[in-house]
């Protein structure tokens, strides 16, 4: 044996431990079985590709140190949370216990007397949104998963520049990754106007873990502390046509205050001073309505999945119906045993989805759900002629939820989410109605029909559901 082939026989031990040592690390982070199998998997038959992607991608960080101290950031200012304890009991008995679930998230309190507007178009968002960011005369506070460089995105940021010149406080927050074709002249005009920009994740070598995989996934506006927007709607031109559907909310009142606490602490968790009273954030709100609603936020800072806890338990205190809208459909396991026991157990659970998303590969993983969920009684309507990007679910004419987060392991996993919780039958039942407007324009999946697909496409589905909690 000469010297080449010791060396050849050294780096091949030397690889195989590498392997071997890798998929040691991913079982011993005691994920999720469903997960590590799948890592498991990638390290065993692409060892080279599966290591970086798992460095990268895998990593649990739940209350790791790094996330520990993103949540740190000062809430010194905000309202009293005392004086908002009083809200709490006027939600309905029934779901009292998630009220108390999503308290446990920063800044989520019952937030009373707010008038809420439901917005399904993207022209009347933008057209209102454009309207109230003019109308700003203190402080624009936003931050958005998607800015696109498009008309739309451009028409937007032309407003905020003005503003700024105006003498108006502009803080702007965008999510590096999802953002990385928009070039830094854009960012860079804006700054120059007087607008404060900023990344929510610093790209830089050393962190690629935390700026690649964990993201901000919110869409929030505040203006002048009395009006804000949140919901699925990105900015950019595809909300304007007519194949996209999503859903979003216009809040005035006392409802913005989860808002604008969610976003400075997301400012001062980027690494940007806060003001140093924040009294001015927060003017008084008298109630206007009954209105009744929670803003939670979630992400890897949280030390529990709270948006998931949140949607699995509205789901299992659901007596008589719940309607899901959701863009992409790869749940959990616990969400989807909760979907299959409210079935079984005489709920209507009905789930809406696009027959194709803008994910073409997540489609047959998603479907790879579907036979179990329709032999539970789960009704499953796919759009024919929409994109579902709504992220909405509405139950017993009561509780209503509209926000950020996919029904996906990403989005209760990975990603920095927010959604608002409506505790108000007036609205319940407009969305209600909503998603019963578009069932017109989707077909129901039956379970007789489903078992009869070919074997080819049974086979695709179930080799992509190996990679869901990847996706």
């Amino acid at each position: 044996m000469d010297a080449t082939d010791i060396i050849r026989l050294l780096v091949e031990a030397a690889y195989l431990l590498t392997v071997a040592g890798s998929i040691l690390v991913v079982i011993s982070e005691n994920q999720h079985p469903f997960r590590t199998l799948a890592w498991v998997l990638i390290l065993t038959f692409m060892p080279l590709f599966g290591i970086i992607l798992y460095y990268v991608l895998g990593q649990g960080t739940r209350q790791r140190k790094y996330f520990r101290s993103y949540r740190a950031a000062t809430v010194d200012g905000f309202p009293d949370a005392p004086s908002l304890a009083a809200n709490r009991p006027l939600v309905a008995y029934a779901w009292q216990g998630i009220v108390s679930l999503l308290a446990t998230a920063p800044n989520a309190w019952v937030l009373r007397g707010s008038r809420v507007e439901v917005i399904t178009s993207g022209e009347e968002k933008f057209n209102r949104l454009a309207a109230d960011l003019s109308r700003a005369r203190h402080h624009i506070h936003m931050e958005y998963f998607l800015f696109n460089n498009d008309a739309t995105g451009r028409a937007i940021k032309d407003i905020l520049m003005r503003k700024a010149e105006e003498g108006v406080e502009v803080r702007f927050i965008y999510e590096n990754i999802a953002n990385i074709t928009v070039s830094r002249r854009f960012y860079e005009e804006m700054g120059r106007s007087g607008v404060h920009v900023s990344a929510f994740s610093k790209l830089r070598l050393s962190r690629i873990r935390r700026t690649v995989n964990y993201r901000n996934h919110r869409k929030a506006v505040v203006i002048d502390g009395h009006t804000g927007y949140i919901g699925g709607m990105n900015i950019g031109d595809e909300y304007r046509t007519d194949h996209w559907r999503d859903t979003h909310l216009r809040i005035e009142g006392q409802g913005v205050y989860g808002l604008q606490a969610n976003f400075l602490s997301d400012w001062a968790s980027s690494g940007e001073p806060l003001p140093a009273d924040l009294a001015p954030y927060f003017p008084p709100a008298p109630p206007v309505t009954d209105n009744l609603l929670q803003i939670a936020s979630g992400g890897p800072d949280s030390p529990h999945p709270t948006l998931l806890h949140a949607t699995v338990g509205i789901i299992t205190a659901s007596r008589r119906y719940i309607y899901i809208q959701t863009p992409y459909f790869l749940p959990t396991e616990s969400l989807a045993e909760a979907l299959y026991s409210a079935a079984v157990a005489g709920v209507d659970v009905r789930l809406m989805v696009s027959a194709r998303s803008d994910t073409r590969y997540v489609d047959p993983a998603a479907r790879s759900y579907y036979e179990d969920l329709l032999a539970a009684g789960v009704r499953i309507f796919e759009h024919q002629s929409k994109f579902i990007h709504a992220k909405t679910l509405v139950a017993d004419d009561y509780i209503s939820m509209i926000g950020s987060t996919n029904m996906d392991f990403r989005s209760f996993e990975a990603s920095f989410e927010m959604n608002c919780y409506l505790y108000d039958p007036a609205l319940a039942s407009r969305n209600k109605a909503i998603f019963l407007d578009d069932m017109e324009g989707c077909r129901e999946v039956l379970l007789s029909e489903w078992e009869r697909r070919p074997m080819r496409r049974r086979f695709v589905e179930s080799f992509m559901r190996l990679f869901v909690p990847l996706m």
